[in-house]
């Protein structure tokens, strides 16, 4: 059925309209932003081929391809570019910074300023969250990308920012792209040897967050570190 066939309590951009963005599925998000289907299918019908890309489902928007989308009959370059913009402002959105920056209280703090930016890598990223002795974020450092037991995330390279910036703790974030946060052991050494040079540099770890796909651990509040 095309959208135009439909009851007008039932397409998707009345609903939205009349009961919000949230009450929408994921079908009809899709359906919204491609806006019109073809001769053969319904913008719900594009929608639907959209999300069964991939088991994963809406997740996968978050790194599909235009050469994926393009595969589906219908989805020609403005619907693609169409779909990929919406994908890329959601993005920035849920990743975007504060303009000013929190104060840390919790791991649940830092978790929170990580988790949308980093679930979704395929890379491991090893970030540094250089606080005040008061607790306020004076700034967040990007180490390396990759393994984290490269010599980029020697305590020399991790630390020389914290003493130049005068930062009263650290805090370390890398995200796993299994999904899965468990630590590794090499999770757990290159902590355990950032740990004993913050020691001796008067700037202490005050957690190590490992972020997964929508959760995260904190090696503090497991007693790991």
């Amino acid at each position: 059925m095309k959208i135009r066939e439909m009851p007008i309590w039932e397409k998707p951009r009345e609903k939205l309209l009349r009961e919000g963005s949230e009450s929408l599925s994921s079908t009809e998000l899709i359906a919204v932003i491609l806006r019109t289907g073809t001769t053969e299918k319904s913008a719900m019908g594009l929608a639907s081929e959209v999300l069964s890309i991939d088991k994963r489902g809406i997740k996968h928007l978050a790194d599909i391809s235009p050469e994926e989308l393009k595969a589906i009959k219908g989805m020609g370059d403005a619907k693609v570019c169409q779909l990929l913009a919406a994908v890329e402002l959601g993005k920035r959105i849920a990743t975007a910074m504060p303009e000013k920056l929190d104060r840390i209280a919790c791991s649940d703090d830092i978790a929170g300023i990580y988790m949308e930016k980093l679930r979704y890598e395929k890379k491991e990223h090893f970030r540094c969250l250089l606080i005040s002795a008061k607790g306020d974020i004076i700034e967040d450092r990007e180490v390396s990308i990759g393994d984290l037991t490269s010599s980029q995330t020697h305590p020399r390279e991790v630390f020389v920012a914290a003493v130049r910036r005068s930062a009263g703790s650290v805090a370390f974030v890398h995200n796993h792209p299994s999904g899965d946060p468990t630590p590794s052991p090499a999770d757990v050494e290159t902590t355990r040897r950032l740990m004993d040079a913050g020691t001796i540099l008067g700037i202490p770890v005050i957690d190590h967050i490992i972020i997964g796909d929508g959760r995260y651990i904190s090696m503090k509040a497991e007693g790991i570190i």
